[in-house]
């Protein structure tokens, strides 16, 4: 979020806190980008806000809420309500405090995922199909007005490669169920009670190897029944939809540009081997 947005969206956060009677005098922001997340202090609560137009806040909420009541690995919820304060969306979360920076071990990051996995099958919340994001992905790379700096041969290529891998992904036949939908490490908090994942917007209906894909590449070796060569295909998928969302004009990822042209590059390598 530019500044003006940002200041505007910790207001709203403080705000939502207080209406609980949460002491929140004070905001730490861990991470800005097409979102707001905040520490707030004193009260020590995590805050997530995004512009109001995000409705999927409380589809989010209900998510969390479910898993967590079947004991599943993710962050608790500091309250339930979805708060509308000046155009933002608010959610709070109990705040963690990190245990390590250090990388996570791939053997803790499979077995975490794997708990997360069996308690969405629990759940079994509706959700969009992977398909359905890709499609958004597709959509935006056909579209001029929002990806005006997006050249004509690297739009063309984009498209092929997304509308490839999604039928490759798809005619594999493999198992699907409720899946994250982003499981990266940017997801995923070491606190000292043990690692619990987060951000469950993304949630989608598809093959486990969707999930895998996002996380590092030496995690495949510790979850089991893995189908590896389709693995590969939904790395290279998840690495053009993420590519895609670099070349949207409203993308507000720092130093976004820059790794939309290296992904690119790397997807044309991947395409050349």
């Amino acid at each position: 979020m530019q500044a003006h947005a940002a200041q505007r969206a910790t207001q709203a956060a403080m705000s939502s806190a207080a209406s609980l009677g949460l002491a929140a005098y004070d905001a730490v922001v861990l991470h800005n980008s097409n979102k707001l997340t905040l520490r707030l202090k004193p009260c020590d609560v995590l805050a997530r806000v995004a512009p109001a137009a995000h409705q999927s806040a409380q589809r989010e909420v209900e998510i969390a809420q479910r898993l967590f009541g079947v004991g599943s690995p993710v962050a608790a919820l500091q309250a339930p309500e979805v708060f509308i304060r000046d155009d933002y969306v608010v959610t709070l979360w109990t705040y963690y405090e990190p245990v390590t920076t250090q990388a996570i071990p791939p053997a803790d990051y499979a077995r975490a995922l794997e708990r997360l996995h069996a308690g969405m099958r629990e759940v079994d919340l509706p959700t969009p199909h992977f398909t359905d994001r890709v499609s958004e992905a597709e959509a935006l790379v056909a579209d001029r007005d929002r990806t005006p700096k997006l050249a004509d041969a690297d739009r063309v290529f984009l498209a092929g490669t997304l509308d490839r891998l999604r039928r490759a992904v798809s005619d594999r036949g493999r198992p699907e169920q409720v899946l994250h939908g982003e499981p990266h490490p940017g997801n995923l908090l070491s606190p000292q009670l043990g690692l619990l994942f987060i951000d469950f917007e993304t949630c989608c209906r598809g093959p486990i190897e969707f999930d895998l894909a996002h996380a590092p590449n030496e995690v495949e070796d510790h979850y089991p029944g893995v189908d590896h060569h389709l693995l590969r295909d939904c790395r290279t998928l998840m690495l053009a939809m993420i590519t895609t969302w670099r070349w949207d004009r409203d993308d507000q990822l720092p130093d976004g540009h820059r790794l939309g042209i290296e992904w690119l590059s790397e997807l044309r390598k991947a395409a050349a081997r």
